[in-house]
């Protein structure tokens, strides 16, 4: 996997306002951290990050990232994101090794159409949308697809049936179910309960909204404190 290089500024200042300025520039406040370094508080430009974790292996990008003429190979481990907008408020860079086994999250596809299903009324329900696997920064597989061209009402494809590429390994149960064919009734079941769940997120979401918005008029609108969605804070 070839790794997308990034020019890192140093010396930026910490604190919420300072951040805010920042990011009202185009930059997203970060960290560096790794392999018996002390951490470094860096600034990268928002538009190149967000091309770097735009390619295929999306937030499992390698970055070569150039702090003060140093290449540190990296992955974004951490991005704390804005609770309405969803843009990037901060970024951890981890330090990595290509021959150091990694633990990462790899999102699931399904390809196929599932006719068998189809037929009977029944629905794909998939239960699994990413699976926890361990390889080297240059195996990590961009996606996992699972193809469900044979699933049937009652049949369940389960972790054990993911055939992983080589060199990738998986420590989850191998009898987790993945996806799952269900019967007609057990679809509609399922469709109310989607549709609770977003009412829900939909409250979450206003509530985080009218907080986020509370908390800038408070700050005179020159803070954005309390605006990430973990930790908040881009201290190191």
């Amino acid at each position: 996997m070839p790794e997308v290089k990034i020019v890192a500024e140093t010396g930026r200042r910490t604190g919420t306002r300072s951040s805010g300025r920042l990011r009202g520039d185009g930059r997203i406040p970060a960290v560096i951290y790794g392999h018996g370094i002390d951490p470094i508080s860096i600034a990268v430009d928002a538009r190149e990050l967000r091309q770097a974790l735009s390619t295929d292996a999306g937030l499992n990008a390698l970055l070569s990232l150039d702090v003060d003429g140093t290449s540190h190979l990296t992955m974004a481990r951490v991005l704390q994101r804005h609770p309405v907008r969803h843009t990037v408020m901060h970024v951890d860079f981890q330090i990595v090794r290509r021959d150091e086994v990694m633990s990462v999250e790899v999102q699931i596809s399904l390809v196929g159409d599932a006719d068998l299903v189809s037929r009977e009324n029944g629905v794909v329900d998939q239960q699994l949308h990413s699976l926890t696997v361990k390889a080297t920064p240059d195996r990590i597989p961009h996606g996992i697809e699972v193809d469900i061209s044979a699933l049937e009402v009652g049949s369940t494809i389960r972790v054990a049936d993911i055939i992983l590429p080589a060199g990738v390994e998986t420590e989850v149960d191998p009898e987790a179910p993945v996806v799952v064919g269900q019967p007609p009734q057990a679809a509609a079941e399922a469709e109310a309960m989607d549709a609770e769940v977003e009412a829900v997120a939909a409250e979450q979401s206003e509530a985080a909204s009218e907080g986020a918005e509370a908390a800038a008029a408070e700050e005179g609108g020159g803070s954005d404190s309390g605006a990430a969605d973990s930790g908040g804070s881009d201290e190191a």
